[in-house]
């Protein structure tokens, strides 16, 4: 076991900058020993800054870069702005040519979609996650009472706790708790820690005691984010906000 590197910084700006300019420094590494990278993104604004920088480095082929997501509401209609696909999208994943684009199908039965994006992330390893952490300690979409380190699962439908939830509405992305779904699609936390390389970024103070927890606490479902110091090759990217507790 190898707790993760921690980096912490000025501002969010300098951390997204630091953050992409690591995340490109992999990519471009990878590729010049790799036919293809095949990388995990996050949905969410604390994402924002390291990913339109990671869009300004150069130097990356693209082209050879498949790309997923992580989790995704169910019942949201097709382009409702609250969909991680679709914020995605608009973020990175139409503001580069990539070689695949696999947006997490949240229609009809949800067990088949979670089987069906099981096999898509199955076809080859994953190479590179970029993901942040929930103020309730989650990675992905697994909250406390759903997460499962040992869960025999790559993808599942989950229910949301309300901590989480909350947070939706507490970063703009809905009106109100009742508005926010109460159900979605998640990688699990093996299939995360199952990729070569983790690069979590996680400003804000809000976030400050959940980075707390993730470093300091017990291994243990009680704070998902603390399997990240289970991982080979983690870097935590946080701003002096989000690092305010660990003094």
């Amino acid at each position: 076991m190898t707790d993760p590197i921690v980096r912490v910084f000025a501002d969010r700006a300098s951390m997204g900058h630091a953050a992409a300019a690591d995340i490109a420094a992999e990519l471009r590494e990878r590729l010049s020993y790799q036919l293809a990278v095949r990388m995990v993104f996050a949905a969410a604004p604390s994402q924002r800054e390291a990913l339109d920088a990671l869009v300004a480095e150069a130097g990356i082929d693209w082209n050879r870069v498949t790309a997923f997501h992580m989790d995704d509401y169910l019942g949201l209609p097709e382009g409702a702005p609250q969909r991680f696909g679709q914020w995605l999208r608009e973020v990175v994943f139409d503001r580069l040519p990539f070689k695949d684009v696999h947006l997490m199908r949240t229609d009809g039965d949800p067990e088949l979609r979670a089987a069906e994006y099981t096999a898509l992330l199955a076809e080859e390893p994953i190479d590179v996650v970029v993901l942040g952490i929930g103020v309730n300690g989650h990675i992905a979409f697994n909250d406390p009472p759903v997460a499962d380190f040992a869960d025999p699962k790559a993808v599942k439908v989950v229910e949301l706790d309300e901590t989480c939830r909350q947070q939706q509405v507490d970063d703009g992305c809905f009106p109100t708790l009742a508005d926010v779904p109460p159900t979605a699609l998640t990688l699990t936390v093996p299939r995360l820690l199952d990729a070569g390389r983790l690069f979590c970024v996680v400003p804000g103070r809000a976030k400050a005691t959940a980075v707390r927890r993730t470093l300091r606490e017990r291994i243990g479902e009680a704070c998902p984010a603390t399997a990240l110091r289970t991982h080979q090759a983690c870097t935590l990217y946080l701003d002096q906000d989000s690092a305010s507790e660990l003094a």
